[in-house]
């Protein structure tokens, strides 16, 4: 098996510890996930879009590229190349004005692209595995108003008009809402509790 980690937060996947000014929940998440996945015996393969610069922002060159089915840049033909192994590929970002950041975003605009990793007209996913997708998130909102009040635009946004819309019909969230509010003993007994559902 091999798993795919795509990592979205500024401080990188390196802010595991807890170092102020420089710690991310999502980051000690993203180690938790990693030796639970090595335990298996699983490849994992980490991409970490803040530490490689990755631009979300598609330019009008990169865009003709993307029209005619051609990557858009080298870095994003890699990443679709290591996308196309992925047996499991694992998003991880801070939900942020209730959506994903703009890394998540520019991520699936440039590399989940038309003609590279799905077929157009017909939306049929190019990801012969047919992987299953995770969503690990954290979020300041709390889970009863992201579902009950704002409607839980991540979800309809991703899950149904992204994968469900290509064909990838298993998709599980994994949520962690209001982290900041915990306290260190708290946060890490969320960690030493966390499992892959």
């Amino acid at each position: 098996m091999k798993t795919v980690i795509i990592f979205d937060h500024p401080y990188t996947a390196t802010a595991s510890e807890n170092v102020p000014h420089h710690r991310a929940f999502l980051a000690a998440l993203a180690r938790q996930v990693t030796q639970q996945l090595v335990a298996q015996h699983q490849e994992v393969d980490l991409i970490d879009l803040h530490a490689d610069h990755f631009d979300p922002v598609m330019s009008a060159a990169e865009l003709g590229r993307w029209r005619q089915g051609q990557p858009v840049n080298d870095q994003v033909a890699d990443y679709q190349q290591r996308l196309l192994a992925a047996d499991q590929i694992i998003f991880m970002f801070p939900v942020w004005w209730e959506v994903m950041p703009a890394m998540t975003k520019g991520f699936l605009d440039k590399v989940y692209a038309k003609g590279q990793l799905y077929a157009a007209p017909s939306m049929q996913t190019k990801l012969v595995k047919h992987p299953q997708i995770r969503l690990i998130t954290t979020m300041s909102t709390p889970n009863w108003a992201y579902r009950w009040v704002f409607g839980a635009p991540l979800i309809k946004a991703l899950r149904r008009g992204t994968f469900y819309k290509t064909r990838l019909w298993h998709v599980r969230w994994q949520n962690f809402a209001q982290v900041e509010k915990k306290s260190l003993a708290e946060r890490q007994q969320l960690l030493s509790n966390f499992k892959l559902k």
